[in-house]
């Protein structure tokens, strides 16, 4: 693609009167959300279609929130894509375990919308509560039978293994079978660990990756695989052979910013077909042959004693030790080294990470300027509302006290 073509994108959207805020924790309850979205979203709803159904609020890098506008049109090409690419054409009944003032959840209510059925919600959705496996078993079980879909971020799905693992003999086989019930099971929101994925691979549980954004009405690229009507491009960087950063473009990407003329003409741009393309902030490759590989973010790059290391990278070698559940890996001020690798880990159940064993696997596999200069265990790592981890919090636990 030739990004000297695309033009900004201008002026900043409006929101309708028929617009949904999400703001965060309790701006928006199930039914209302499904009760609005079921006035501007159907079957009929055009694509190019620009009401503004949604307003998502996320936290920016500079920390001023970005509210990003999602048209009918856009939700709609979201949810008829996610029908074809998972083979349930004509809509399913979807369980509901995700915040809807989040993109994911949201979106299970708009697909919920699209099928003309209801989702079955976990109480921790409906109450604010802890997900747990019980939680999740009692929502699957409201399901019909039919097409069954779901949408999960890693840190559940850990949840729904280990509480498996550690009673085999009664819940464990009852959460495997409602897991394989499904059609597919998309996971985003964060990086899944290899070993995560392997064993979920093993048991047949039917696992969709999924990649996206508010910016693109959730996820767009699934398994690697743009979906029907989204299209993928990287612009290189002054190293060609590193990965570049990537661009989405199509029919689900949001309006822009609401009220936020400089960060939609920043991020958003209009080829000269009328391709709506979104600039994220991620890195990666991307080939008709072997899709789309995410490499990380462009902050995710720790720059120490003058070598670059992916923070990606590093988490992915602390993710391999059968002890560590989940990684964040980030890079804090040094008077020393500019930046230090530093990590917080959480631990599996019954299982104590060796600080000094994953220190040294990190130095073989990446090299001694990746090796962390310091690792903390946890039992669980910080969670944003959504259930991520929360990469700021992190790096506030593991910051020196100096720049605190």
């Amino acid at each position: 693609m030739d990004f000297s073509q695309l033009s900004p994108v201008s002026p900043a959207p409006e929101a309708s009167e028929s617009a949904v805020f999400l703001e965060g924790p309790g701006s928006v309850d199930v039914d209302r959300l499904r009760d609005a979205l079921s006035r501007t979203i159907t079957r009929e709803t055009r694509i190019g279609e620009d009401v503004a159904a949604l307003v998502v609020s996320t936290s920016g890098s500079t920390g001023r929130p970005k509210r990003t506008v999602l048209s009918a049109g856009a939700l709609r090409a979201s949810g008829l894509a996610t029908e074809t690419a998972t083979g349930t054409d004509g809509g399913a009944h979807w369980l509901l375990a995700l915040p809807v003032h989040y993109v994911a959840g949201a979106q299970v209510v708009a697909r919920s919308v699209l099928a003309a059925t209801r989702p079955a919600v976990t109480a921790s959705v409906q109450d604010g509560g802890r997900f747990t496996a019980r939680d999740f078993l009692d929502a699957a079980n409201r399901l019909p039978s039919g097409h069954r879909m779901t949408s999960l971020v890693p840190t559940q799905l850990h949840t729904l293994m280990e509480d498996a693992e550690a009673d085999a003999a009664t819940l464990g086989n009852e959460i495997l079978e409602a897991l394989r019930s499904f059609d597919a099971i998309l996971l985003g929101g964060a990086p899944a660990s290899a070993a995560l994925l392997g064993h979920c691979e093993e048991l047949g549980i039917p696992l969709v990756l999924t990649y996206g954004s508010a910016e693109t009405a959730g996820g767009c690229v699934y398994d690697n695989r743009p979906l029907p009507g989204t299209r993928v491009a990287v612009e290189p960087g002054t190293d060609p052979s590193a990965p570049g950063r990537i661009w989405l473009g199509g029919s689900t990407v949001a309006s822009g910013y609401l009220g936020d003329p400089e960060r939609t003409a920043s991020s958003f741009r209009r080829s000269p077909d009328g391709t709506w393309w979104y600039r994220t902030d991620d890195l990666g490759t991307f080939s008709d042959h072997d899709g789309l590989s995410v490499a990380g973010r462009t902050d995710d790059v720790i720059l120490t004693g003058g070598i670059k290391v992916s923070a990606r990278a590093v988490a992915a070698v602390l993710e391999q030790d059968p002890s560590v559940r989940e990684a964040v890996v980030v890079g804090v001020e040094s008077p020393r080294w500019g930046q230090e690798v530093r990590a917080a880990v959480s631990r599996r159940p019954r299982r104590e990470p060796d600080v000094t064993s994953l220190v040294d696997r990190v130095r073989q596999d990446l090299g001694r300027a990746a090796a962390p200069k310091t690792i903390r265990v946890l039992d669980r790592l910080p969670q944003t509302s959504t259930g991520k981890p929360d990469r700021a919090e992190v790096h506030r636990l593991l910051a020196p006290d100096d720049v605190k």
